[in-house]
């Protein structure tokens, strides 16, 4: 560091849309940095000449089509002179970009969830970390080794100087040190989720969790101290140049300076999370924050922002709204608070916090070195006028709640404010897609606002039985068979009588997995599914109407198939009508749909339509029907149409050679906020499950039911869902080693551990802990 001076402003840069989430000091042009937010973009910042305090955007980068997460430098070689750039992001991948284009230069892909964090080392190399619990060693285009040993995400990778050695930390609050594949050491002493690490030397690193601490650690697994001064989570780490002292941002709104030990100077920012921070060349820091803002601070008198910005800044802190139960204020309390007299006393330790009242508000300052005065941080809510009235002030607002919605693996809730006047179905649609979430979420946020404002709402929320958009009472495709039981002595799919001896199951009894009967979509109501075929036909286009004769082939082809007793067997002209019209215009195909579901079942129909280059056909259109585009109607039914395949050998024998292609389109409809598409998509990977059982060889095919399962289980929340996608688990791991290393090595334990006290239905907690125990 150049000296002992505090750092003061520089410069703010009103940089992204959206939070910024990463940074880093560029190789290229001298004193440049790049910058990465939620709103998709990556920047590159250089010193403006004319300005000695600001920074222009020199480049903006787009590959992402979802949050930009995190940043690296990939160094400088003979091929890249000005060295690249690798961003990782929400769609699960990593861009590499160069300074003279807008579009990635390639894209890796392999991992299968979030990439939150990069580290570059030497010859090109990258590591990088995901919340799919792996890290990924690539070089160049290719995936050159996967990391595998964390049991939840893993949030903070870095390169060691010695060549070959790398560190992880993770959710599982645990750091692992890896080297040439090989897990050599685990460290362990985090209270909670490892969110950052940066090197030190060759045989020291540093450390920062949410338990809102920061250890230095030797290489060798001892931890040699334990810094304390945040009081929330802490998400970044840089270390300056003299490899002793570092900087720290976190959720608390700070962004901390520690020499020699010890936190010589914190400077408070007017947003809730200080994301990111980096160390620039100059010795400058530069930090990014949630309210989209890049601010650079520095220690030089040279580059001190204009007393006009520095008046700005400081008033724009002060305009801060601090809710004492985010822990910003550490364990203060705020009753009998004293005058403003109490701030003609100074502090005793620059960042010193003291509340004070002013009429019937709570203000809050910070002592500052520097300055040699108290500065404002904000008012606090908590003990203003507006808590008496039970209001609470958000972006200059007043609402009578702001939530906190979790929607980031160990990271903090995103705000939410809601009046009790507004419709809460609006107000969930209105926040999800404000922050760019899939519209999956709008029945869990509603219910979360319902549940949480003591019933105080304009209506009661739409049952499960009305759809939201057709009204109660129409015909829904597929509604009928929702599979739910409550008795513990039936059929846990169907809901049947089901043998059991006289005395009642325990739960220990294993009733569940393995499956390899299949689970089959049986129900029907013949009357709609026939009375909306008929509406639809008479008001299709000319061109598209059903002669009476193709009506009355479906009519008598769908009582056959629908009474599994009878003896006739379907014609051939039945099977080809009901073919033809399966291509019917999709916004009126489902009733036809629902006709093919039912009619697979049947040993001719599933041989005619599911064997040879007929099954290749069927395969081809129901997979056309799945496109995550698609109508969900029509989603729904085309999955169900592949679980009742199974129930011919040559539905089966088709499912099984079409495999990868159907689970990959499967698993694309994880997103699609459908309970019932969730039940369906689930019951198809049970059912795959099934017939890979008792087939060690096929670990290729029970990675890839593993992987469906796993992602479903990040969103899905119908507890149906979950019930099938916990058997499809416990049948795929079931008697086989290899099957259930990989289960352990994707954190199938740690993800599905919450299930395990589920008792409605009760089915959910027994077969949970069933499957809990076959991976131990």
């Amino acid at each position: 560091m150049s000296g002992s001076n505090s750092f003061r402003l520089r410069c703010s840069l009103a940089a992204h849309e959206m939070d910024v989430r990463g940074l880093a000091a560029a190789a290229f042009p001298h004193g440049a940095f790049v910058s990465v937010s939620r709103d998709r973009t990556a920047r590159v910042w250089v010193p403006n000449p004319s300005e000695n305090q600001v920074f222009t955007e020199m480049h903006c980068m787009n590959g992402h089509s979802n949050f930009v997460s995190c940043v690296c430098i990939i160094a400088p070689n003979e091929t890249y002179p000005r060295g690249l750039i690798a961003t990782g992001g929400h769609d699960n991948n990593i861009c590499v970009f160069s300074l003279d284009r807008p579009d990635p230069l390639f894209t890796l892909k392999g991992h299968k969830n979030t990439v939150c964090t990069l580290s570059a080392g030497k010859f090109g190399t990258i590591l990088s970390g995901s919340w799919d619990t792996t890290a990924k060693v690539w070089l160049g285009e290719k995936c050159m080794m996967t990391l595998q040993g964390h049991s939840a995400a893993v949030w903070a990778v870095v390169i060691l100087p010695e060549q070959g050695l790398m560190l992880s930390g993770s959710a599982d609050k645990t750091i692992k040190l890896w080297k040439a594949g090989r897990c050599e050491n685990t460290y362990t002493g985090h209270e909670d989720c490892v969110r950052g690490l940066a090197v030190i030397s060759d045989v020291e690193f540093f450390s920062c969790s949410n338990d809102a601490s920061i250890r230095r650690w030797m290489v060798t697994g001892e931890c040699v101290q334990v810094y304390y001064g945040h009081t929330n989570y802490i998400y970044s780490l840089a270390v300056f140049p003299n490899g002793q002292d570092f900087i720290s941002t976190g959720e608390d709104r700070t962004l901390r300076i520690w020499r020699k030990g010890e936190c010589s100077q914190t400077i408070r920012l007017p947003a809730q999370s200080v994301w990111c921070c980096c160390i620039l060349p100059d010795g400058d820091i530069a930090v990014g924050a949630s309210d989209g803002i890049i601010r650079v601070f520095t220690e030089s008198q040279e580059r001190v922002a204009s007393a006009q910005d520095l008046q700005a800044f400081e008033d724009e802190l002060s305009k801060a709204i601090i809710d004492p139960k985010t822990g910003d204020l550490g364990d203060i309390k705020i009753e009998d608070l004293p005058g403003r007299e109490h701030l003609n006393e100074p502090g005793n330790r620059d960042g010193q916090t003291r509340l004070i009242k002013e009429g019937s508000n709570v203000e809050a300052y910070q002592w500052s070195v520097s300055d040699g005065r108290w500065v404002k941080i904000g008012d606090v809510v908590g003990g203003s006028s507006q808590q008496n009235s039970k209001r609470v002030m958000y972006e200059g607002k007043e609402y009578d709640f702001v939530f906190s919605i979790d929607v980031n693996e160990g990271g903090p809730g995103l705000k939410l404010p809601y009046n009790v006047t507004d419709d809460p179905w609006l107000t969930a649609h209105n926040f999800l897609e404000k922050n760019d979430l899939s519209p999956m979420f709008l029945d869990q946020v509603a219910n979360f606002i319902i549940e949480n404002t003591k019933g105080h709402t304009l209506g009661p929320a739409p049952t499960s039985a009305t759809d939201p958009f057709t009204g109660g009472g129409r015909y829904i495709p597929g509604s009928e068979s929702t599979g739910r039981v409550s008795s513990s002595g039936a059929d846990p799919f169907t809901g049947g009588s089901a043998y059991s001896s006289s005395s009642a199951l325990k739960a220990t009894t294993n009733i569940f997995f393995p499956n390899t009967d299949g689970v089959m979509f049986e129900q029907a109501n013949t009357t709609q599914i026939l009375g909306k075929l008929r509406e639809l036909n008479n008001a299709a286009p000319a061109d598209r109407k059903l002669s009476d004769a193709a009506l009355d082939s479906l009519e008598k082809l769908l009582h056959l198939v629908a009474d599994q007793k009878s003896q006739e067997q379907p014609t051939a002209e039945q099977i080809s009508v009901l073919w033809r019209t399966s291509h019917w215009p999709e916004d009126i195909v489902f009733p036809v749909l629902d006709i093919l579901r039912l009619a697979v079942r049947h040993p001719e129909v599933n041989a005619q339509l599911c064997g040879g280059t007929e099954g290749s056909s069927l395969c081809n259109h129901l997979l056309g029907l799945m496109s995550p585009e698609g109508r969900p109607a029509n989603q729904m039914l085309a999955l169900r149409t592949l679980c009742n395949c199974f129930s011919g050998s040559h539905g089966r024998a088709l499912l099984l050679g079409q495999r990868d292609a159907v689970l990959s389109r499967s698993g694309d409809l994880c997103a699609v906020s459908n309970k019932n598409i969730h039940v369906a998509l689930a019951t198809l990977v049970l059912n795959y499950a099934g017939r890979l059982y008792g087939q060690p060889t096929e670990i290729e095919a029970k990675a890839q039911c593993l992987s469906v399962a796993s992602t479903a289980l990040e969103v899905v929340q119908d507890k149906e869902a979950i019930f099938r996608l916990l058997v499809a688990l416990g049948t795929t791991v079931a008697g086989d080693s290899t099957a259930k290393d990989l289960a352990r090595s994707l954190g199938v334990n740690s993800q599905i551990s919450k299930y395990a006290r589920v008792s409605d239905p009760a089915k959910v907690g027994e077969c949970c802990r069933l499957v809990l125990d076959e991976l131990q």
